[in-house]
Parts: C-alpha cells; sequence; structure tokens
C-alpha cells in the first residue's frame, strides 16, 4: 500500500469515529472528541503521526489516547483546559482548541510516536453495559446469569448488576439497578426496546483478554484513562466505575477468545443461563477468529446467549456485515457507513441450534439505543 493509500485510510477512519461519536443529534458534550478526531484527519502534524502506526493497532484511535495521556500527564497550556477531567463538567470547546492542538503535536511529535509504539488502544466504555441490559430484559428474565465478557480490558463489563441505569424514552423514565452506585449510566432510547424492570442476578462472572488490565496499577489506570474519550460523562463513568472493579475484584483471564473461552465456559455453573458479551472486540478480528468463534458455540454443549454491541464488518464506507453473522437490516448498514455506530445483536444457541437478530443500533459512548425490532 502507497504512503498515499495508508494516509487516506486513517483518514477516513479518523472521521468515521468523529462522525460517530458526534453525529448531529448527540449531546454537545460529544463536540469535543469529535474535534480531535477530525483535527487527526486533517492536519499534516497529526494524520503523519497516525499514518505511522501500523494498522491493526488503530492508528487515529492510538494517536488520540497518546495526546490525551500527555496532556494530562504534563498540562500544557492552553491545550489541557479543553479536556475534562472527573468531576470537572465540559470545559468550552473554541476556536483555538486546534492551534493548540496542532502546535502541541508538532512540539512533542518524538513523544507521541513513543507511546504509540508501546502501547494499545484499549478502550473500556463502561456506558456500554446500558446496551446489554437491553438485550437482556428480553432474555430469561428471572433466571440466573454466568456472565463472560469477552475482550474484557480492566473487566468493567463485569460489573454491569452494580449500577444504576436511567433510560429515558418518549414516554418518561426508566431507573432500575443499584439506587447506591457511584455509577450511573443515562441512555436516550429510540424505539421499542424492551427496558428491564430489574437487573438480572449474576451468581458467576469471568473476563477473557488477551492482555488483562490491573486498575490497582498507576500506570494502567492512566492509560486506560487517555483512551476514554474526552466526554465528561464518560471521564466520569470510567473513574467510578474503575473504583466499583478495583473494590469487587472479578476473576480476569489472560487467554484468546477460542480456547480459552471455551475452557472458562466448561468452568460456569450448570443452573446459570451461560451469556457471552463483546462491546467493540468482535469487529477487531481477522474474518478467520470471528469464524472459529462462531463455530465454538454450539459446541460448547450448553445454552447461551452471546450479546455483540460491535460495528458492521470491514470498518468504513464498506461495512455490510454482522460479527455475528446475522442478516442486517438495511437501516443498521447505512448508520455503519455514515460513522463508526454498534449494532446490538443477540445470538442463542438451545440444544445446539443457532438463531439470532439484530436489534438495535447504539451511539459509541452509550448516548442513546435506536431499537429495531
Amino acid at each position: 500500500m502507497s504512503s498515499d493509500d495508508t494516509r487516506d485510510g486513517v483518514r477516513d477512519q479518523a472521521l468515521g469515529i468523529a462522525a460517530g461519536w458526534s453525529p448531529p443529534d448527540a449531546p454537545a458534550a460529544w463536540a469535543l472528541t469529535a474535534e480531535l478526531f477530525r483535527a487527526i484527519a486533517q492536519e499534516d502534524a497529526l494524520l503523519d503521526l497516525a499514518a505511522a502506526i501500523p494498522a491493526d493497532r488503530l492508528p487515529p484511535l492510538l494517536l488520540s489516547a497518546a495526546v490525551r495521556h500527555l496532556v494530562a500527564r504534563d498540562r500544557p497550556a492552553p491545550l489541557a483546559g479543553y479536556f475534562p477531567t472527573p468531576g470537572s463538567g465540559q470545559p468550552p470547546l473554541d476556536a483555538g482548541f486546534r492551534p493548540a492542538l496542532v502546535a502541541f503535536a508538532t512540539e512533542r511529535a518524538d513523544d507521541l510516536a513513543a507511546l504509540c509504539r508501546e502501547h494499545r488502544y484499549q478502550m473500556n466504555e463502561v456506558g456500554r453495559s446500558a446496551d446489554v441490559l437491553a438485550v437482556l430484559a428480553d432474555i430469561a428474565p428471572d433466571r440466573p446469569l454466568a456472565l463472560v465478557d469477552l475482550g474484557t480490558g480492566a473487566g468493567l463489563g463485569l460489573h454491569l448488576d452494580r449500577y444504576r441505569y436511567r433510560f429515558a424514552t418518549g414516554s418518561g423514565e426508566v431507573v432500575v439497578g443499584d439506587p447506591d452506585s457511584g455509577v450511573e449510566l443515562a441512555c436516550d432510547v429510540r424505539g421499542d426496546a424492551p427496558l428491564p424492570d430489574a437487573v438480572p442476578r449474576i451468581t458467576a462472572r469471568a473476563g477473557v483478554d488477551v492482555e488483562p488490565l490491573d486498575l490497582d496499577q498507576a500506570p494502567v489506570r492512566d492509560w486506560l484513562t487517555a483512551c476514554i474519550p474526552p466526554e465528561t460523562g464518560a471521564v466520569d463513568r470510567f473513574a467510578a466505575a474503575s473504583a466499583i472493579a478495583r473494590a469487587n475484584p472479578a476473576r480476569l483471564v489472560r487467554g484468546d477468545l477460542v480456547d480459552t473461552v471455551a475452557a472458562v465456559c466448561a468452568e460456569m455453573p450448570d443452573d446459570a443461563l451461560l451469556v457471552l458479551v463483546d462491546t467493540y472486540v468482535h469487529v477487531f478480528l481477522p474474518d478467520d477468529e470471528r469464524a472459529r468463534f462462531l463455530a465454538l458455540l454450539p459446541r460448547l454443549g450448553r445454552d447461551l446467549e452471546w450479546i455483540s454491541v460491535d460495528p458492521l464488518v470491514p470498518l468504513g464506507p464498506e461495512s455490510r456485515d454482522s460479527v455475528q453473522g446475522l442478516p442486517v437490516p438495511e437501516r443498521a448498514i447505512e448508520a455503519c457507513r455514515a460513522g463508526v455506530t454498534g449494532v446490538v445483536g443477540r445470538l442463542s444457541v438451545r440444544d445446539g441450534a443457532v438463531s439470532g437478530r439484530v436489534l438495535g443500533l447504539a451511539h459509541p459512548g452509550a448516548a442513546w439505543l435506536e431499537w429495531l425490532t
């Protein structure tokens, strides 16, 4: 691939991310995130850095995290003043942001490149638990669950029963979950989603990741914080959810999403419904790995549900396929080609038979959920 092709690919990715995080109807707090990725796409000082990153390391996202990491650590003026910190609210965005960002990237190019060589982008968006909960509302609501979080990272998704949820609908609000939780996940619901009356009971939980992350290590927390988009709600959610995860250590298993998952599932209690959860994981797997995972499920020898919140593949303007191999509504294709958008899918295995359907669309940061069925 030529240098121009590489730059064009990275530019398209960055613009797609900007459009997905901050479409025209997104809350104003997402404007900074969109402007950060538009700058990566449009400013040579940033695009050159991103284009030098191997494609499988998600160049625009990894560079955005490197920028945030250095800004949080070194607090350069005036750039640092544009980025929210826990409890700060969203600072105003004005025309001074992009010149400050370009000047910073130019001055600190070597440091940014080094961070991108040393790290991978790892997004732990706990808000996506709201998307998962909406699906769980329609799955054996009275049956205990054995939860396996795929690509769990720091394990924040394993604690979905320890959060409070506020779903805003056209007819009012639905509030469920722990009333004393330090994490409240707010989501605007479009369409007739089967919102829950309560959070299901989780009797066993484990996360699987090729590189599980220990939140007790300050450098790990700092890097994961840098991977969170610079939106005040996302920043606050991550800080509060990290505190819950540290106070309630869950089992995190190092391994791949086929052989290791099979072993973890075999250890789950037989009386619980096995629920596999994947948020923005399978979209980054090679085609053959996704096929191997799908073929594995009926061979596990038990009933299960796989809930996926992943964009269609391949990422970008040619996106067309569900990572679960499900029929895709035209509305989902249109949304994913317009910008990075989560597609909510449910795949069920009962007595070895596989069935499923695409249920909805979701904002990458869980600001909204659009139900399609």
